[in-house]
């Protein structure tokens, strides 16, 4: 079965968001250009990743053309995406593995995320292989979702993403580990009870 290529080159939005409530978070991306949207799931750690791995690379775009990339240093006030996601979030796809990459010639962040895809092998050096078949396979492989962004949009997105995965609930004062709003059972307190 051919790969579906769900492309936005550029989109009119690209987020990260969620929905439900801190702690029962469902992470999301989204791309959106006119009336077409496309939502994929990943895991928290994943959207934390991909924003901190996208500012690093901007980072390193900058210093290497010396500050001429059409990069900004940080992600403009303009540029903000606040609004919540578009509804329904009707989800596409769980995501597997995502990329990066910054295409030079056209001064564009390069985002990949593709679908989760279940592989087995007897070794793993047959997984690596396998995974790796998987990657280069543009005409027969798991659903994708490739978005090119430019500078700016691209910041924008870091910080949204970073700002989204910093919302969820509260650290305890004592232990760090994250608050329920029932309470937690803190380390710290000897297994006892700490409320919100």
């Amino acid at each position: 079965m051919p790969r579906q290529v769900f492309l936005y080159d550029p989109p009119d939005r690209f987020v990260a968001g969620t929905v439900g409530l801190p702690g029962r978070r469902t992470f999301f991306l989204q791309a959106s250009a006119g009336a077409r949207v496309t939502s994929v799931s990943l895991e928290k750690t994943q959207v934390a990743a991909l924003a901190e791995r996208m500012d690093e690379l901007l980072d390193e775009v900058v210093r290497r053309t010396g500050g001429n990339a059409p990069v900004p240093a940080v992600a403009s006030a303009e540029a903000a995406d606040t609004a919540p996601l578009d509804v329904p979030v009707e989800e596409e796809f769980r995501v597997g593995t995502m990329a990066l990459a910054w295409d030079g010639e056209e001064q564009r962040m390069i985002v990949e995320a593709q679908a989760l895809v279940e592989l087995e092998a007897e070794s793993e050096e047959d997984l690596a292989e396998a995974e790796e078949r998987l990657l280069q396979d543009e005409e027969n492989g798991p659903p994708m979702l490739r978005v090119r962004l430019s500078g700016a949009q691209a910041r924008a997105f870091a910080k949204r993403a970073l700002d989204v995965v910093n919302a969820g609930r509260p650290p305890c004062p004592l232990c760090s580990l994250p608050l329920d709003p029932e309470g937690h059972v803190c380390p710290r307190q000897n297994g006892y009870r700490r409320q919100a």
